[in-house]
């Protein structure tokens, strides 16, 4: 548009004998702005697929708890108009049209909604057939901190949320807030051997997932090493070597726990070091997004309650 009035005019005053060439020019770059697509926007998902769409999206379906969690930090809330069966949280969300599970959703609810774009898991099986239905869909599946740094961002850009008010300021609230919960700590709790059960199998969080990133920021030591993956399946026997002083784990897998081979005679077990944490608080703790901070200062009031 700038280019175009600078044709017009040189010095403040028209340019002689160009008055009618410039107005020919002017109104033909005004129909080329009419024909293309207003504010159109590309995002490169975790699929490495890029996603384009017309314009800055309203209607949003989320099929995953963190990234609706995320859409609402981002003070994005209102576009939400569906979700899966476990996005809970914030409470506003439990109103929404439950859509069936992340994995396999139901595709005929969604395509109903008319929605603009359908957030997901990048193991998400519904992502081909939406599109195959005309339906935008972005997989994005944060792991460790820094993809849900990387998600913040990338959702920001998709709902036009400036950094300043958006995704950078969110993330710095998370990254002070553990911080805050480390230095919380007293120093006889530093380096207790933790072992962090996330479902039954067991199934751990290991030093190279986001629950094992935190635990490491609070300055305990997580006994099951990075090289075997974010959440690997255990053999129970690995944690009766490892024998360590605290337990975390959900509610739902104590009692499973309990019936390990070996487990009852646990270091941790028999002085009571172990926290077993409520669904709300579990949901919070295996939720790889905003409240990351809460889920600090859980794992941090555990560590004084049981091992400071």
């Amino acid at each position: 548009m700038e280019a175009g009035a600078g044709s017009l005019k040189s010095g403040g005053k028209t340019v002689g004998g160009g008055l009618q060439t410039g107005l020919a020019a002017f109104a033909l770059l005004l129909g080329w702005s009419a024909l293309s697509p207003a504010h159109a926007l590309q995002i490169t998902d975790d699929r490495g697929v890029t996603v384009t769409l017309a314009q800055t999206p309203q209607r949003i379906v989320s099929v995953l708890p963190s990234l609706t969690e995320s859409v609402c930090a981002l003070a994005q809330c209102h576009r939400l108009i569906g979700v899966d069966r476990y996005s809970n949280y914030p409470a506003s969300v439990r109103r929404l049209p439950v859509l069936g599970g992340g994995l396999d959703p139901n595709i005929e609810a969604i395509v109903a909604l008319k929605p603009d774009v359908v957030l997901l898991s990048v193991s998400s099986r519904a992502s081909e057939r939406l599109e195959a239905l005309g339906i935008k869909a972005v997989a994005l599946e944060p792991k460790n901190h820094a993809d849900v740094r990387r998600v913040l961002k990338t959702l920001g850009a998709l709902l036009a949320v400036p950094d300043s008010t958006g995704a950078e300021r969110v993330w710095r609230e998370i990254d002070a807030s553990v911080s805050a919960s480390a230095q919380s700590l007293p120093p006889q709790a530093k380096h207790t051997r933790v072992y962090f059960e996330v479902n039954r199998g067991p199934f751990a969080a290991s030093e190279a997932s986001f629950i094992g990133e935190t635990l490491t920021r609070l300055g305990v030591k997580n006994i099951v090493p990075a090289e075997l993956g974010p959440f690997p399946r255990l053999n129970p026997e690995f944690v009766v070597r490892a024998n360590p002083d605290l337990i975390m784990v959900g509610n739902s897998s104590m009692q499973g726990m309990l019936a390990y081979p070996g487990w009852a005679g646990l270091k941790a077990v028999r002085e009571k070091r172990v926290c077993v944490f409520n669904r709300d608080e579990s949901d919070v703790l295996v939720r790889p997004g905003p409240r990351m901070a809460e889920a600090a200062r859980i794992m941090a009031k555990c560590i004084v309650d049981k091992a400071g």
